[in-house]
């Protein structure tokens, strides 16, 4: 039987699947499993496979859990679940059946990273009670008393992130559970951010947590350091560790060293530089960097709509002379072992893919996820030693029975520097024409890549019959640091001389109508949309989604502002040569020469890229006379609303983008 085309509506049949973690001591991968339910609600659920493909579900009923993790004998599962009032809570379940029991009695708040201790007798987790005022309690009295909502106010810089919404000065602490009492004690609440990072000692007796000590984040040099802290809250730092970034801490198996991902930077507060792996002794004096002779990236995302992005991973060998690690290149996503003393890959994966890791076993097997531009990310266990890779669930098997995919064709040509660009195309099974209509798709980030992964909106778009072309211009992640580089600070420059080639190639391709040209993008890539309608005329119309337009009113308005000197040289409050820079690099100051018809689409609760980026856009168009939609999403969704979104608006999205390049290519 012949397979249809893709739907917009399909979309809520997609099962996603995140956060694979082994079992201890059985063949089995715990994880979470979400899909759309009855009236757009989302069903979030604990799931475990077998090696032989065996399913079990762990938790059910009308409540949310997810974050699942079994202790150390594989006979107690923990995990995040909002079945509890207040808030979230962690509960704990028997192996052997019977009920979920809440563990935690918790206010109101959010709980971050977690992790059992070696021994399974604690639970290391960080936590961040939710101010009085704006508590689900305190919305309810204010509603008996006829009261309104309450001013936010702060002293902060750091008080709101996309996403997590406003926190205003309330931050994370790290705190300590322990299984046999349920006593929960606050052991370390010394980060101005909240943000941590934590891992046991061998002898559960200690936690590593990596937090930053700058005063203020967002103007000082980064000032990330490890911490050693005790059962009692007693800590010590690491002494003589470089400056710049830490993350992703791991104590090794012999309880001797620290492993952490980073960079010694301590201007890089936008992740220009590539993250690398760092290994120092525990009693501190010397760290030494394993990979910086390797151009590669240990925490790179590879941009898609139909998986979270992942969380950068390390994770030590038993023997503590390997880690464990994985990194994006020219669009793949591959994994490996990175040996210590020689600083090299002793063994990494191959292939057109993208693998995100989520737990390591003792015999050198990686549970994680696997995907391609033709399949769905699925559980999945690698061997990295013979490069075998084994599905284990084929949670969306029926839908892709059902719907055709088309895998992408890969080029590389030359910018007009003779800079090489990487580039993909999607021809639709069914052409609109010939030539046919083609769509030049630009990302985010831009620290970040396209690649070899499932993305639905390209494929919604090629089975509507456009032909797709996606690429990673410099900026992008995945080709070393100097393409990263080439546009630290200045953006409209290498990065457009790069989307420039790519729409010249397409000018180029007999299959491709040079007189139906669309170019659509978000966050950044929204940037890049905004910039190529100032800047050329080729395009018959344009998308931009959650968009950047004035980096002068973006600089002050965003989750994380910028700080002169750092990337970007200038700052709004600096008087004209403050923003002479930000000005020459804002589309906005492009716009008089605009003709091309554009499709604004943000969110009102984007705190990323602030609607008022795209309300530029739209008021600008609307002066100039040039056609124009804005299409603005309500206060509760935010940046990743195409990924993350609630169903039914994500599906409004993708019909709002179908129906404007209907509208103006057909």
């Amino acid at each position: 039987m012949p397979k249809r085309p893709l739907q917009v509506d399909d979309i809520l049949r997609i099962v996603s699947v995140s956060d694979p973690s082994w079992r201890p001591k059985f063949d089995e991968v715990l994880f979470t499993y979400k899909k759309v339910g009855e009236k757009f609600a989302s069903e979030t659920h604990l799931f475990a496979v077998s090696l032989k493909g065996e399913s079990k579900q762990w938790t059910s009923g009308d409540s949310k859990n997810w974050s699942g993790r079994w202790n150390p004998e594989g006979c107690q599962l923990a995990f995040l679940s909002n079945r509890s009032k207040p808030g979230t809570q962690i509960h704990l379940l028997s192996a052997d059946g019977g009920e979920a029991a809440q563990i935690t009695k918790l206010p109101e708040g959010s709980i971050g990273e977690w992790k059992w201790s070696p021994d399974g007798k604690w639970i290391a987790f960080a936590f961040r009670e939710t101010h009085s005022d704006f508590t689900e309690d305190a919305a309810d009295q204010r509603k008996t008393d006829g009261r309104s909502a309450p001013p936010k106010v702060t002293e902060k810089a750091h008080y709101r992130l996309d996403g997590d919404g406003f926190f205003m000065e309330q931050r994370h602490k790290v705190y300590v559970l322990e299984i046999a009492t349920s006593e929960v004690k606050c052991i370390f609440d010394q980060c101005p951010l909240g943000w941590f990072s934590l891992d046991w000692s061998p002898d559960s007796q200690k936690i590593a947590l990596t937090a930053t000590t700058a005063k203020n984040p967002w103007i000082d040099p980064i000032g990330d350091e490890i911490f050693i802290c005790d059962l009692a809250g007693n800590w010590s730092i690491i002494p003589g560790l470089p400056k710049g970034e830490k993350g992703t801490v791991r104590w090794s198996p012999d309880g001797k060293q620290i492993a952490y991902l980073g960079n010694d930077d301590p201007n890089d507060h936008r992740a220009v530089q590539n993250t690398r792996l760092f290994v120092c002794p525990v009693e501190g004096g010397s760290s030494r960097c394993v990979t910086d002779h390797l151009d590669h990236d240990l925490a790179t995302p590879t941009l898609s709509d139909t998986a979270e992005s992942p969380s950068p991973f390390l994770e030590w060998m038993p023997d503590s002379k390997s880690i464990a690690a994985q990194w994006a290149w020219h669009g793949q996503s591959q994994v490996g072992f990175i040996n210590l003393e020689a600083g090299t890959f002793s063994g990494q994966t191959t292939g057109n893919h993208v693998l995100t890791l989520g737990s390591l076993r003792r015999d050198g097997l990686v549970a994680c996820l696997h995907s391609s531009p033709t399949e769905f990310p699925e559980i999945t266990v690698v061997n990295i030693e013979t490069n075998e890779v084994q599905r284990l669930t084929a949670l969306n098997q029926e839908l892709a029975d059902e719907v055709q995919f088309i895998a992408p064709e890969e080029t590389y040509l030359e910018a007009a520097d003779g800079y090489p660009v990487h580039l993909w195309t999607i021809r639709p099974a069914e052409p609109i024409s010939n030539p046919n209509p083609t769509l030049l798709e630009i990302h985010g980030g831009p620290q970040c890549q396209y690649g070899w992964t499932f993305f639905f909106e390209f494929q919604l778009l090629a089975a509507n019959g456009y032909t797709v072309v996606y690429s990673n211009p410099r900026g992008s992640k995945g080709y070393g640091m100097k393409h990263v580089e080439a546009i630290a600070g200045h953006w409209g420059g290498a990065d457009w001389a790069d989307i420039a080639a790519v729409k010249n190639w397409i000018k180029d391709q007999p299959d491709m109508d040079t007189s139906r040209m669309g170019i659509e993008g978000g966050s950044y890539g929204g940037y890049m949309v905004n910039w190529a309608v100032g800047h050329t005329t080729d395009f018959k119309a344009a998308i931009t989604d959650r968009c950047v337009s004035n980096l002068v009113s973006k600089s002050l308005n965003t989750d994380y502002p910028y700080h002169p000197g750092t990337y970007w040289k200038g700052a709004a409050y600096q008087g004209l040569k403050g923003i002479e820079e930000l000005w020459r690099d804002s589309p906005i100051a492009y716009f008089e020469n605009v003709t091309t018809p554009m499709l604004i689409i943000h969110s009102e609760g984007d705190l990323r890229c602030h609607i008022e980026q795209g309300e530029q856009v739209f008021t600008a168009l609307q002066e100039l006379g040039v056609p124009c939609r804005f299409v603005r999403y309500p206060p509760s969704t935010s940046h990743g609303m195409s990924r993350g979104g609630p169903p039914d608006l994500r599906m409004h999205r993708l019909q709002e983008i179908l129906d404007w390049w209907k509208r103006w290519l057909l």
